[in-house]
């Protein structure tokens, strides 16, 4: 079972709580919960975005040596999805 939620999902929510806090009418309290949430998406996604970038390279890397590549498994790069210490 993968750790976390895959990248789109945490696209599709970082969507909704955006769009949440554009619409506003909340608490300050609940929009900075939101924000907050907003932000551990944010680096979730990212993460998953530098793992594909990684493999991406290291198939071009592969490619121009003519030796097969050690793809790394999909998933985010290095720290795991569910890490929400600050960048």
């Amino acid at each position: 079972m993968a750790e976390g939620p895959s990248y789109e999902e945490a696209r599709e929510e970082l969507i909704a709580v955006v769009q949440k806090l554009e619409t506003g009418g909340t608490s300050l309290q609940e929009s900075i919960e939101l924000w907050e949430r907003g932000e551990e998406l944010a680096r979730i996604c990212q993460r998953w975005l530098d793992g594909a970038r990684a493999r991406l390279e290291a198939v071009v890397r592969s490619s121009s040596t003519g030796t097969p590549g050690d793809a790394a498994p999909p998933g985010p790069a290095a720290a795991s999805p569910t890490d929400t210490a600050s960048d």
